[in-house]
């Protein structure tokens, strides 16, 4: 049976649950919804957020009763399964892509009394809420370990679109790389696809024809770090642990933790304490870390990585700590001074280091 044909029967009875006494109706678990941008597979972006559905499931027992639909295309459907999670009695939905966001917005004007919350996006509302990771500070310490290991000064990046989010991703992992090797240079090919692993292997092989001997990847699927195993040379996966796709490739991985973040936003709800505050947690907070360094990293860039990693999660180090310095040498950020969390929500430039050039860019 698909999970579409599944959400719709769920919908049916919950309209039969609504003619019930109110103490019958009490004791029913509350609904919570995911809306998810691609399949959820074993490993990426979506992989990680039904990781922690199941650890929301696993926390509320029967209390709740979680539902999903993936490979929801960011447009009209998307849209439309959120409205029917919201109509159909779900109590929370959790809406997991950027693009999702407008859609939620309007569904939650209709929807008052359903809270939303929007992964990746920056508005919010009575009832909705934004919620993100701090990617950039693992795409930092990967940076720091290609910087030192490249042979070629040659980093390739497979992007998904040129927002802010992605941009941060970019722009952290070339500082990083440029830390300890300024010699170096990123170069980006765009999938303009947030799951589509033939466009991404594509973008992956062609990174290596132009002398990429290190990857990484913003995209969903598998694909670059299997391009890299496949080339002999070494990438930084992302979401999720993708060493089994690459054992010798794959150097480490910045992984994505939403379990704790679902577990206390449903328990707020259920508890009528839940404000529309958004929320952007880092390493610091468990939403980011780092897979086991792959025992080919030298052991004195481990320890230097390790050093790092405990300093941004202490928050005595931003990996977005100036000077900071775009592609056409204007200063952005002065001389040790820290990037604030509204100028990184509206990153919209590459920093020097980074060899191409933004798609809208003159």
């Amino acid at each position: 049976m698909t999970h579409r044909r599944q959400f719709m029967l769920c919908a049916a009875a919950f309209a039969v649950a609504a003619t019930l006494p109110l103490s019958a109706a009490a004791e029913a678990p509350a609904k919570v919804g995911f809306v998810y941008v691609s399949p959820i597979g074993d490993a990426g972006w979506t992989f990680q957020h039904d990781l922690g559905r199941k650890a929301l499931e696993a926390a509320f027992g029967d209390r709740i009763e979680t539902r999903y639909v993936e490979s929801v295309a960011e447009g009209a459907d998307a849209e439309r399964v959120i409205r029917e999670f919201a109509a159909s009695g779900s109590k929370i939905v959790f809406a997991t892509s950027f693009g999702y966001m407008n859609y939620v917005e309007r569904v939650a004007r209709q929807f008052p009394n359903v809270t939303f919350l929007h992964a990746t996006g920056y508005k919010s509302a009575k009832n909705f809420a934004p919620y993100n990771a701090r990617f950039y500070e693992g795409r930092y310490l990967n940076g720091v370990i290609a910087g030192k290991m490249t042979k070629s000064n040659v980093l390739g990046y497979v992007g998904a679109f040129p927002i802010p989010e992605v941009l941060q991703g970019i722009n952290a992992f070339t500082m990083g790389a440029r830390s300890v090797n300024p010699n170096v240079e990123v170069r980006v090919i765009w999938a303009n696809s947030w799951y589509d692993p033939g466009k991404e292997r594509e973008a992956a092989m062609t990174l290596i024809s132009q002398g990429a001997d290190m990857l990484t990847h913003h995209t969903d699927s598998t694909a670059t770090v299997q391009a890299a195993e496949e080339k002999g040379v070494h990438a930084f996966a992302y979401h999720s642990d993708m060493s089994k796709y690459g054992p010798k490739a794959q150097l480490t991985a910045t992984t994505h933790h939403w379990g704790e973040f679902y577990k206390r936003t449903v328990d707020a709800v259920l508890a009528g304490t839940w404000k529309p505050e958004g929320v952007w947690g880092g390493m610091k907070d468990g939403m980011i870390k780092l897979t086991p360094l792959n025992p080919a990293i030298p052991e004195d860039v481990q320890t230097m990585v390790r050093d790092l990693e405990a300093k941004i999660t202490a928050g005595s180090f931003h990996p977005f700590t100036g000077p900071v310095v775009d592609q056409a040498g204007t200063e952005r950020l002065a001389t040790g001074a820290v990037m604030d969390d509204a100028a990184l929500g509206k990153m919209d430039y590459f920093v020097q280091g980074v060899s191409s050039r933004l798609p809208n860019a003159k």
